[in-house]
């Protein structure tokens, strides 16, 4: 089953970019796999609908903590707000491979940028619950670049800003190794390049190395 939500903007003009969680969804292949189940149902005569949820915290729209690969590195309650909260910036890739340096540089990506990264991860990865392994990642050089410039956050349109078969490590020791915060997981199918408010929370998990969290723009 594709991937589906509501991209209409609501009446402040903000359009949710965040995949539904659901049971059976697409996951990280060693991951544990999304579970969603009603233990106290109304229909079967409980007075209220509860759910267990299950799933492993880089699952569906989520952010990473330096945690994640840097040892002794923050965990994801020490975010502070202000990395996903703020002006952010949609930049469309047309390497069907990689986020590169070489397409990065004529952007002039500046210091204290909250950068969004729409590939064609976004049309198509999330049309099946299917692990799509070639999807679009950022390239250890361009990872490096982003370190260099300075950027405080970057987010990609699918489940890691590495890739499956190569710079998966390699990439994310070089973000988080810089203190640069990466949200993975967003949907940007329906988003124009161009310049957006960006608020995303993830769950305040002590010590957790990732967590899933609910992302939305706004054009400005």
């Amino acid at each position: 089953m594709a991937a589906s939500g509501s991209r209409t903007p609501n009446e402040g003009g903000w359009i949710d970019v965040s995949v539904p969680l659901r049971s059976g969804m697409a996951h990280w292949p060693d991951n544990p796999p999304v579970r969603i189940e009603r233990m106290l149902d109304m229909e079967r005569g409980d007075v209220a609908n509860v759910s267990e949820i299950s799933l492993g915290a880089h699952t569906g729209t989520h952010m990473d903590a330096p945690i994640h690969f840097v040892r002794e590195g923050e965990g994801m309650e020490r975010m502070p707000l202000d990395a996903t909260i703020g002006r952010a910036r949609v930049i469309e890739i047309q390497d069907p491979e990689s986020i590169k340096r070489e397409e990065l540089i004529p952007h002039e990506i500046g210091s204290g940028e909250r950068v969004l990264f729409k590939t064609r991860n976004s049309p198509r990865c999330w049309q099946t619950d299917d692990f799509v392994e070639d999807f679009v990642y950022v390239s250890q050089d361009a990872a490096r670049y982003l370190a260099e410039v300075g950027v405080r956050t970057v987010g990609v349109d699918y489940l890691s800003v590495g890739g499956f078969y190569k710079d998966g490590p390699e990439t994310h020791h070089a973000l988080l190794g810089a203190g640069v915060w990466v949200i993975e997981g967003l949907d940007l199918s329906e988003i124009e390049p161009g310049e957006y408010e960006l608020i995303c929370l993830p769950i305040k998990v002590q010590e957790g190395d990732g967590a899933p969290a609910r992302a939305i723009l706004r054009a400005i």
